[in-house]
């Protein structure tokens, strides 16, 4: 997950050469022109700037608050974020194509709902009936959006109203709660742990290093910051475009809808108030992490560390204990709105360089 951000640098003027010395032989090259620190800075600031926020709100709060720097409470941070990182993975992905997906959170809701029903048939049913169907949805999504040529924000607010509603019918509009039989296999995937850390962040952890070899060194990563940056020009140098698209929305469904099982999993039941305004979470986690709106730009683990300053921020809001979760949602949106704007700055900075 060391991998870096793909984002636009000025162009490095080639080697100029200098005439032949007078006795003769082969012209002189002078070295390029090195890239301005003040672009590079900007670059790194962009790369790394939520990790060193992380970390500074993380030693701050160790020492205002003695049970925040407590192994349990490490444990508890990590694991409730998990789910959230799951799905902020595949968002990742799409905001790189300069796309968006909305309907993440209702099919994250809508994965629990089905693992928890189907999880009556045994562990692997359980599991491929919410990918199956969330997959699915996200191939839609990648379809219409892709062959179609509708925008990104209206098909997945379509499908986020169609997942919900998909979700009230299979419960009755809610009267119904599936629970997962708690001696089975499946409640141990989302329940055992590993050294007090549990299994859904262990699987969260596992998935991001996929996520950053897939970006980072196959083919297929590199075309996802080509055609975020121009599909235009991604499709004239042969890029399939359109393929590209379809895929990304699809992985981003079946990434929710892993998410939402592991949670039912959690649980032990399939709960239908769950996801709302988990794609918000989702596309502030990516955002805050460096990856730009616009796309063409973008990183796993800087997602990853935006994931982690989120938790964070809602669990010393819990240690201050006089203040309630609505304020995590006013802190997060202030942080969006700084990194936007930092984003801005850094993006103007790179060009006048």
């Amino acid at each position: 997950m060391n991998e870096t951000t793909p984002a636009p640098v000025a162009a490095v003027p080639a080697p100029k050469k200098t005439p032949a010395p007078a006795g003769g032989g082969a012209p002189r090259e002078e070295p390029a022109a090195e890239t301005p620190l003040k672009q590079r800075l900007a670059e790194l600031v962009q790369r790394q700037g939520v990790l060193a926020v992380l970390l500074a709100v993380i030693l701050v709060a160790s020492f205002v608050y003695p049970t925040f720097a407590t192994l349990d409470n490490a444990r508890g941070v990590t694991v409730q974020a998990s789910f959230l990182a799951v799905v902020a993975l595949g968002m990742t992905l799409v905001i790189i194509t300069g796309g968006i997906d909305l309907s993440v959170g209702s099919v994250f809701a809508l994965g629990g709902v089905l693992a928890a029903w189907a999880s009556q048939w045994g562990f692997f049913t359980a599991l491929l009936v919410p990918l199956v169907v969330c997959g699915a949805i996200g191939l839609l999504n990648g379809f219409l959006i892709a062959r179609a040529g509708m925008a990104p924000f209206i098909v997945t607010l379509a499908t986020l109203l169609a997942a919900r509603g998909l979700l009230l019918a299979l419960t009755d509009e809610g009267a119904t709660t599936y629970l997962v039989p708690k001696d089975s296999v499946f409640a141990e995937l989302g329940q055992g742990s590993v050294l007090g850390f549990g299994y859904p962040l262990l699987i969260a952890l596992v998935l991001f290093g996929a996520g950053g070899v897939l970006l980072q060194r196959t083919s297929f990563g590199q075309s996802l910051f080509a055609v975020g940056g121009s599909s235009d020009a991604a499709g004239l140098m042969g890029l399939p475009v359109a393929r590209t698209k379809i895929l990304v929305y699809t992985l981003s469904g079946l990434l929710a809808g892993l998410a939402g099982a592991l949670n039912a999993a959690r649980l032990s039941s399939g709960v239908t108030i769950v996801g709302v305004g988990m794609e918000l979470d989702a596309i502030s986690a990516v955002v805050i992490g460096g990856t730009l709106l616009i796309g063409g730009a973008g990183s796993v683990s800087g997602t990853l560390w935006g994931v982690l300053l989120l938790a964070v921020i809602q669990n010393l809001i819990n240690q201050i204990g006089s203040l309630n979760s609505s304020y995590q949602s006013v802190v997060s949106g202030g942080f969006l709105i700084v990194v936007v704007v930092a984003q801005r700055y850094l993006a103007r900075s790179r060009r006048t360089t």
